[in-house]
């Protein structure tokens, strides 16, 4: 009978010599450079030492990232910018959507708690429909305002780039909130709730400089949101960025252009007795206007006067 134990020893010794890789005369700074190569290929591109991002950058580091992100946004071709553009008009409108649909039909509590229900409102909604356009590198007019403005006034743009990147994203969040305004209302999803007739309603009504300030309102939480959230590494510290401004400017009662691009229309849809004219003379444009104020002058600039050159004499 042949032993056993000898005869393993020697199948596993050489099965082990034939799965060798022989690498005869290779240099040890080659062979490391490879192990490496390999290391680097397994972390997705980051060397095994690198050490981690911060969870969240230093202000001026915050402030020249969210200048390199506005850079990068404003020379993009128009085609691009106008079809990501459309993605977000229809992800902001998706978290209004939701708030009119879960926040705006809550009548119980409005009557007897109505601080209740406008957190309620704030909270299930639009703070989503901003995270899935930051994550997926959307292109929202409300926060080019800010990011694409201090790119231009560092310098690293010029004044068409600018106009181009609000003009095509402005197109395309219009767009791509007008499809789904009418998609929503198609879908019978809201019943016969009446919330989006009376916010639409609301909305038109307001005096121009009252939607003017709102406007701006609004905006300086939403831009203060990206803002923060660009500087964040993980998804929790983006997601708990745009939260509290994001929840804040709807239980305010805020005016956000992109979001009325969607609530209006489908207010209107739904039997709203508002005309085109009063959508876009009482509410749209003067919202839009302080929209841009708010991101360009109380988000930006007082970080690019601290941080930036904005106010410098260039030499």
């Amino acid at each position: 009978m042949i032993a056993l134990k000898p005869l393993l020893i020697a199948l596993l010794a050489g099965s082990s010599s034939a799965f060798a890789v022989l690498q005869p005369n290779v240099p040890a700074a080659s062979l490391a450079k490879s192990t490496a190569a390999t290391a680097l290929r397994m972390n997705g591109g980051a060397a095994a030492s690198d050490p981690p991002p911060p969870e969240l950058k230093p202000p001026p580091a915050l402030y020249q990232g969210a200048v390199a992100a506005g850079a990068a946004k404003a020379t993009a071709p128009w085609s691009k910018i106008f079809k990501l553009g459309v993605v977000s008009g229809c992800h902001i409108a998706f978290g209004a959507y939701l708030a009119i649909t879960v926040g705006g039909a809550c009548p119980g509590i409005a009557a007897e708690n109505p601080g209740l229900q406008k957190i309620i409102l704030g909270a299930f909604g639009l703070p989503f429909g901003l995270i899935m356009t930051l994550v997926s590198g959307g292109e929202l007019f409300t926060g080019n305002t800010a990011l694409v403005t201090a790119a231009y006034k560092e310098g690293k743009i010029e004044a068409k780039d600018l106009i181009k990147n609000w003009v095509s994203s402005y197109a395309g969040n219009f767009v791509g909130s007008l499809i789904l305004a009418y998609l929503a209302y198609k879908s019978g999803t809201l019943a016969n709730g009446p919330a989006a007739v009376a916010i639409a309603t609301a909305k038109s009504s307001l005096p121009w400089d009252v939607a003017f300030v709102r406007g701006v309102l609004c905006n300086w939480l939403v831009c203060m949101a990206v803002y923060m959230a660009s500087g964040c590494s993980s998804m929790i510290g983006k997601m708990t960025a745009v939260w509290f401004p994001i929840s804040a400017f709807v239980a305010l009662g805020l005016d956000h252009s992109v979001a009325n691009m969607f609530i209006i229309p489908l207010g209107m849809l739904r039997g709203a007795e508002i005309t085109i004219a009063d959508f876009l003379l009482k509410n749209l444009i003067p919202v839009t206007l302080g929209n841009i104020v708010g991101g360009a002058v109380c988000v930006m600039a007082p970080f690019g006067l601290t941080f930036g050159n904005w106010g410098k004499k260039k030499d």
